[in-house]
């Protein structure tokens, strides 16, 4: 068996039939060998002789998927150059489309001997390393067609591939916890009945759980530690990890599209499980260190660290870049998926210290045919200097929206001065988006998500409880805007319960009745929590995973409604802009706020700190909703009246908008699943109580 030249491009190994090619980048390589491993570890290593533009290839007739493989890189040891090419070090292939086996941590996986650094460690690590597959592309996606839910119709659910499945009854025991049991039917039936249009699988790309983890008995269950970008993550597959976990993430992406809901993946380009300069060695840095990683221009052998992982992926290098841009593409051609959370995107816009809006990274994704046509959302911040982008991201991108979560949590536990921040999030954030272009629906909204509090938590508890997690609770963020609502953690007080539940209550209403893109984190709507933990990234246990034997049913029907009342209605998710004036020929203006007695809110009415009670008219003959034959669509009107006080307000209903009757739609202050107007209507100039910590939406009829 040899290696003939084969092709420089594309990289990674690409199976034709009849061989595969293998091809894999190095500028500072001498050579580098291509190692095919047999089912019981027999190792043969095949030179990639041609080098062209940097790229070592080669193609090996007779190799076919399922084969096992890595790589191993010779040339120039010298850390304090950056340089750490050491033979004895199997490497896994960057471009691997599926990655299967454990990485078993131990000294042999790192490039130097720990008692000298900067001698390299010659102990074989092939015995200890994961190792990349060759795969078959094939795959029969039929009539597959993405849903392509336009952003102002979507709600987000941020989700878990294995927490959501992993204890749920009616899921075979044997698919919980994998791309299988996200598909399954009992999965889907909740995601329908719920009404969400998009899930958002935290990383989905193969990662590997860090060294000081395992040796606690703690794994990465998060996966933000990227070993792999273009693979699937095997253990998430049922069938298999040797090419099968490709076969059936594709199988579930085209079950998800069937039933109408997207794919979007939380991607973290913005560093890998190599860790700094102590970290292992078992892909990019073993294969060309300097291109893949920012490094100290004063001094190599250190890394730049924006991410707080040890290392930052260089995306002012071609290749990085070029292998980011390879990957997304391949996410959306080959795997079928519908847009991309960026973690920490300002580290990948980052020349060197600066965050540069401007940057090629951004100029790529603008560009590109294929990825600048799905959903683009970023977090935008990382832990550098200048790492808050909150509103600062180009046209075609959607950000979480960090100051809508803070602000909608101040306004929630009655703090002073909120209520002019809670309006601005309400409509829609134009502080943040509108002076770049951006509609409403560039903020993605939400309270909560995997990182912090979980909604019943966010009412349960005053401060983080993280000592699961082995770091005598340093770690995660102290400062979380909750309240317990008046005990800290579990009680049996029925008065403080009700506090809680109608906080829990009002804050989703809020959620899902704001301009923008509300994203529900996954679980909220079940009651789920996590005792207190703020930073649950390790806790693969029931402190993650859905409960499915405690779902609290009231919250959940409480959930479903609200967001079908969400899709009935376009006046809570407009495409433009609020202008706080009359439009499309009508006399009453889009939007108007009042006081609790039914005057227009003043100046001195925002200024006032202790202000905590405020109505809302939202114009629904003012929209410019289209139809599906491009017909305007005429919504009905409503106003919606906010009371974060800890005792009921009575709220004069304002007669400036005419003589009309009332219905109440949605009451957070009590548990709300009767059908809308139980209660009967309400005239004009009456007076109606809004109980404590509690949101009432009335919608207006024919006039008297």
């Amino acid at each position: 068996m040899s290696a003939w030249p084969g092709r420089l491009y594309p990289l990674g190994a690409t199976f034709d039939g009849q061989g595969t090619n293998f091809a894999v980048y190095s500028e500072v390589a001498d050579h580098i060998e291509v190692c095919l491993f047999s089912p019981d570890g027999h190792e043969r290593r095949l030179r990639l002789a041609e080098v062209t533009a940097f790229v070592h290839h080669g193609y090996v007739r007779g190799v076919e998927p399922g084969q096992r493989y890595g790589f191993r890189v010779s040339g120039p040891w010298d850390p304090s150059r950056g340089l750490w090419c050491n033979p004895a070090k199997l490497l896994v292939d960057p471009y691997a489309k599926a990655i299967t086996g454990d990485l078993r941590w131990g000294p042999e996986v790192y490039g130097f001997y720990s008692e000298e650094p900067g001698a390299p460690d010659h102990r074989d690590s092939a015995a200890f390393m994961s190792k990349a597959v060759v795969i078959d592309p094939a795959f029969d996606w039929g009539d597959d067609c993405a849903p392509d839910t336009p952003l102002h119709r979507t709600v987000v659910y941020e989700t878990h591939v294995r927490g959501i499945s992993v204890t749920h009854p009616d899921v075979p025991e044997d698919l919980r916890g994998t791309y299988a049991a996200m598909a399954s039917e009992p999965v889907l039936e909740h995601l329908l009945s719920l009404g969400v249009t998009a899930v958002e699988l935290l990383p989905v790309h193969h990662f590997v759980s860090e060294h000081t983890l395992v040796k606690q008995g703690l794994s990465n269950y998060w996966g933000y530690n990227t070993l792999g970008f273009f693979a699937p993550h095997g253990p998430y597959s049922s069938s298999g990890d040797t090419g099968e976990q490709v076969v059936e993430f594709k199988a579930m992406v085209k079950t998800l599209h069937e039933v109408g809901i997207e794919v979007i993946l939380d991607v973290v380009y913005n560093h890998s499980a190599e860790g700094n300069h102590l970290g292992p060695l078992l892909s990019f840095k073993g294969f060309d260190n300097r291109s893949y990683y920012h490094l100290n221009p004063d001094n190599q052998a250190e890394y730049v660290d924006f991410t707080g992982t040890g290392n930052t992926l260089n995306m002012g290098n071609a290749q990085s870049l070029q292998l980011m841009m390879d990957s997304l593409r391949y996410w959306v051609l080959d795997m079928h998926v519908d847009g991309f959370r960026f973690d920490l995107a300002p580290a990948l816009a980052r020349s060197l210290y600066q965050v540069d809006r401007l940057s090629s990274f951004f100029d790529l994704i603008h560009q590109d045919p294929v990825i600048n046509q799905v959903k683009l959302i970023a977090e935008p911040w990382d832990v550098g200097p200048g790492g808050y982008q909150v509103g600062g991201f180009p046209p075609k991108w959607s950000e979480w929206n960090a100051k809508y979560r803070d602000d909608v949590r101040e306004y929630w536990r009655s703090e002073h001065e909120s209520l002019p921040d809670l309006a601005t999030r309400l409509t829609g954030s134009s502080d943040l988006y509108a002076a770049s272009g951006r509609r409403p629906f560039a903020s993605i909204n939400f309270i909560t998500a995997h990182d912090g509090f979980t909604l019943a938590d966010l009412v349960a508890y005053d401060h983080k409880h993280n000592e699961a997690n082995g770091e005598e609770n340093r770690d995660g963020e102290s400062h979380n805007r909750s309240w317990n609502s008046g005990v800290e953690g579990p009680t049996q007080d029925c008065s403080i319960l009700q506090v809680r539940n109608a906080r829990r209550r009002s804050m989703l209403a809020t959620l899902l009745l704001s301009q923008g893109v509300p994203m529900l984190l996954g679980g909220d709507e079940l009651g789920r929590t996590q005792r207190g933990n703020n930073n649950a990234y390790a806790q693969d246990n029931e402190v993650s995973w859905y409960d499915w034997d405690s779902v609290d049913e009231e919250f959940l029907a409480f959930a479903k409604r609200l967001i079908a009342f969400r899709a009935a209605h376009p006046v809570f998710r407009r495409r433009h802009w609020f202008k706080g004036e009359p439009v499309n020929g009508h006399e009453i203006d889009d939007m108007i706020w009042f006081t609790a007695q039914g005057s227009a809110m003043t100046r001195h009415d925002w200024e006032t700190g202790h202000n905590l009670s405020v109505a809302v008219f939202l114009n629904g003959e003012a929209i410019t909703a289209v139809g599906p034959r491009g017909e305007r669509v005429v919504d009905d009107s409503f106003l919606m009246l906010f009371n974060s006080r800890p005792n009921p307000v009575n709220f004069t209903l304002p007669t400036s908008l005419g003589d009309f009757r009332w219905l109440v739609e949605i009451d957070t202050a009590e548990i709300d699943t009767a059908e809308s107007g139980a209660a009967g209507p309400v005239r004009s100039d009456s007076r109606i109580e809004v109980g404590a910590w509690a949101l009432m939406v009335l919608r207006r009829e024919e006039p008297t």
